[in-house]
């Protein structure tokens, strides 16, 4: 990588990966205080405003399956900072948007970028960092990722009041010529599996497929997830049957990965529980916004400070551990929440178990997993699958809660269902963790492409 020794070089590796996922990261939150501003200054319902998050999902989506299988065959270097130049493209066009029409193109650049940082850092990672730290590795980028989601809000709500919307992109500039910098020194740039025709054909068939399936979640239409259902079936069979295959089958063949896809799908759902945790805050105990705000944020603040031991605790006493510990204390935190969120002391005790459980669950154990599961030919590849599956159970958690809460008539006990249910499903993931090979067996000989 450079002449410096090995211990520097992966330090100014992380360093690298943690800036472009923070900066994908912050793009998110950053956002969400400046809506207001943003109908104002196009003259958009607030109902139009969704759509900034929608599509920012959707096109997130694709991207992960399209960066993720190219880092495989052209190197991680030329994705990554491909990713952050498309990235910055997209923050430029988002200030200069004449429109509302145009501002949400740019957002869709912006999603594009994004969604290739956290695969190919974390398959980078895999690449440089030895099995014995990956851990630890993984724990400081997720911590990054963390962060940008508390500090989001809050640094978008200064930016929107003392300056102007746009200020919230112009800070993607500086921080993007740094990664580019130190990426081109510090990113490996060898390409890990050989080239071979791209199958763009399945590619398409993937893409199309996860957008489909979203959008028939996110939207409620049945047809529409049939169509995704029936294209990523179509996936497969195309998989099967061509020698240079965008996702090895391999990777569902192994019992390891397909039990961690599954509980990541799992993990996206309890996700989906954070969305409403302030309205209902609001609702049960009255008190305003800000208040709610911040009783929500001490449970991200506190899943902050679990990720880095999370993933030190990885390389010590391996990932289903990790994963047992989070899933029970998710389940804990969310029990307490759904029994006793009329008390506000109940609440804090909640937001502090449940933000303990979230920060051992998300970030580094399952994509500590795949990477040792996987070789470097498939790596990247691997992880973006796990990054689709968490963005499906995200959607699907979200989905869930509104439709419980839609159904019943009190409003009250609508919300307590609704957690009710996300209580058996962190039930489901403590099952499955505890289904997973244990510390002296997860490091085994990794899974490599099969030969065509």
């Amino acid at each position: 990588m450079t002449e410096s020794s090995p211990d520097r070089s992966t330090r100014l590796l992380l360093l690298t990966l943690g800036l472009g996922v923070f900066a994908g990261a912050l793009d998110l939150g950053v956002l969400s205080p400046a809506l207001p501003a943003l109908a104002s200054a196009f003259g958009v319902v607030t109902g139009d405003l969704a759509w900034i998050f929608t599509l920012y999902l959707l096109v997130n989506i694709a991207a992960i399956a399209i960066v993720s299988t190219l880092a495989d065959r052209y190197g991680r270097r030329r994705l990554y900072m491909l990713s952050i130049g498309i990235f910055t493209l997209g923050s430029a066009v988002t200030i200069l948007a004449p429109s509302y029409g145009f501002f949400l193109l740019g957002r869709a650049i912006q999603a594009f970028g994004a969604g290739g940082l956290f695969p190919v850092a974390t398959a980078a990672i895999g690449d440089v960092v030895p099995p014995s730290r990956r851990g630890a590795a993984l724990g400081l980028i997720a911590a990054t990722w963390g962060l940008a989601a508390v500090i989001g809000p809050v640094l978008g709500g200064a930016l929107t009041h003392f300056l102007s919307w746009q200020w919230i992109f112009a800070a993607n500039f500086p921080l993007a010529a740094i990664v580019l910098t130190l990426a081109r020194r510090y990113v490996p740039a060898r390409a890990p599996r050989a080239r071979g025709p791209l199958d763009v054909a399945g590619l398409a068939l993937l893409c199309f497929g996860l957008l489909a399936l979203a959008d028939g979640i996110l939207s409620a239409r049945v047809l529409m997830v049939a169509a995704g259902i029936s294209l990523l079936g179509g996936f497969f069979l195309r998989e099967r049957m061509t020698s240079n295959p965008v996702v090895p089958l391999s990777l569902f063949t192994s019992n390891q990965l397909a039990k961690t896809y599954a509980l990541e799908i799992s993990i996206g759902i309890l996700e989906g529980s954070l969305f409403f945790i302030p309205t209902i805050i609001v609702a049960t105990q009255h008190l305003n916004a800000a208040i709610a705000g911040l009783i929500a944020t001490l449970g991200a603040a506190t899943f902050v400070i679990v990720i880095p031991f999370s993933g030190r605790a990885l390389d010590r006493v391996g990932s289903r551990d990790v994963l047992l510990a989070g899933t029970a204390l998710t389940e804990i935190g969310l029990a307490i929440f759904a029994l006793g969120f009329g008390s506000v002391a109940l609440t804090l005790i909640a937001m502090i178990v449940a933000g303990m459980g979230f920060g051992a669950l998300l970030g580094a154990p399952t994509r500590y997993i795949v990477i040792n599961e996987t070789g470097p030919s498939v790596r990247a590849t691997a992880v973006g699958l796990l990054s689709q599956c968490l963005i499906i159970g995200q959607i699907i958690g979200t989905a869930l809660a509104g439709g419980i809460i839609g159904s019943v008539r009190n409003e009250i006990e609508g919300y307590r269902f609704a957690y009710l249910a996300f209580c058996a499903v962190a039930l489901l993931a403590l099952v499955i963790a505890s289904t997973l090979r244990g510390r002296g067996d997860e490091r085994g000989a990794p899974l490599e492409e099969a030969a065509p």
